[in-house]
């Protein structure tokens, strides 16, 4: 079973074009900032919206095609949709909400409710919250029923649409073993949309990177960590990403010349010694060292410039420096004390050129 995807869709100034297969068994995550048309690209898949052109299949049985005028209703596709904030029946209890997918396919409401409950049980839904309406539940519980509403009738197509970002930090710490359990279980095709890497890295098979409504990368986790293909997947691969332009410059040495500053890099033995354009240089924020003078050494890249941020994470620090060409520094936390780092303040950044990987076309 494959669900192949191609959709143009217009949402005001925001021209969105989506398109990525999928195989049985596999978690894609859709995987991109606030407004890049991730949701709109569920909707169409649940079918709560048609694209203006494309199409989608799923096993061969076609759900859109817009050149035929081919639009199957959603009630007719085998789709279980999670949304980012449940979107429960507030006048049904949870049992009724889990059920009513069940309910409305012709199942006697007995039997309906009886599977219900049970999926709920085995979801973690506490048996004695069965009957409290939406409005009565927690975050966590009302994501709970929304999942056993999606799954109830074991569709084969599962989209889960930010599932955890209306949840407290405590209700969704509980909530990802779940979904992981659920994913890791559901035979069909699984679709998350997420703007965590976090979530992506770890959930997701595939990754399907949106950005402004355009797909600019798509990959397996792995693929992303070793080839980020744009500044936005750098940063959430945590990498610095250089573009440009690959020019020899002697000494085995080459530079890759960017709008923002040139970066000095080893030049690879299997390529011949002339220029080359939309040439990637990733360099990891450990392998950069910051001074509070400017450095002697051996290192070819050293750059100058002001602090912009620091996020301290645990022991680490990264430092985010406005400097020719912008560079993440990774350092630990106790060097930023000894350093006397602070955001605004003057440093030098250094890295060797061996240190820097280039990614050619």
């Amino acid at each position: 079973m494959t669900l192949s995807v191609g959709l143009w869709i217009t949402r005001g100034e925001l021209q969105i074009h989506a398109d990525f297969d999928a195989d049985e068994g596999t978690t894609v995550a859709l995987l991109g900032p606030n407004g890049a048309g991730k949701s709109t690209v569920v909707d169409c898949l649940a079918g709560l919206t048609d694209p203006d052109d494309g199409w989608i299949s799923l096993n061969h049985e076609t759900w859109i095609d817009v050149p035929t005028g081919r639009f199957t209703p959603p009630e007719e596709r085998s789709v279980g949709v999670v949304f980012q904030t449940g979107l429960l029946f507030p006048h049904l209890s949870a049992n009724e909400n889990v059920a009513f997918p069940l309910r409305a396919r012709g199942v006697p409401t007995p039997r309906a409710r009886e599977r219900a409950g049970a999926l709920l049980g085995r979801l973690g839904f506490p048996a004695d919250r069965a009957d409290a309406r939406p409005g009565e539940l927690s975050g966590g519980e009302a994501q709970r029923v929304a999942l056993g509403r999606a799954l109830i009738h074991e569709p084969r197509l599962l989209l889960l649409d930010e599932p955890t970002t209306s949840l407290d930090v405590r209700a969704r710490s509980e909530l990802r073993p779940l979904i992981r359990s659920i994913l890791a279980g559901f035979a069909g095709v699984r679709v998350l949309v997420t703007h965590d890497p976090v979530e992506a890295m770890t959930l997701a098979d595939l990754i399907v990177v949106l950005e402004h409504g355009r797909v600019t990368q798509r990959g397996t986790p792995d693929e992303f960590r070793n080839a980020p293909r744009t500044s936005y997947v750098a940063d959430l691969v945590g990498v610095n990403l250089f573009a440009g332009r690959l020019e020899p410059s002697g000494d085995g040495a080459g530079r890759v010349v960017t709008p923002g500053g040139d970066v000095i890099v080893a030049w690879p033995g299997t390529l011949p010694g002339v220029a080359l354009d939309d040439v990637l240089a990733v360099l990891r924020p450990a392998d950069v060292s910051l001074h509070v003078a400017e450095p002697e050494g051996s290192a070819r890249n050293v750059l100058h410039g002001t602090i912009a941020e620091i996020a301290i994470e645990g022991e680490r620090a990264r430092v985010r420096l406005h400097s020719a060409p912008p560079i993440v520094a990774e350092v630990t936390r106790g060097s930023v004390d000894r350093l006397g780092l602070r955001e605004g303040g003057a440093v030098w950044a250094s890295f060797k050129a061996v240190e820097v990987r280039l990614i050619v076309p």
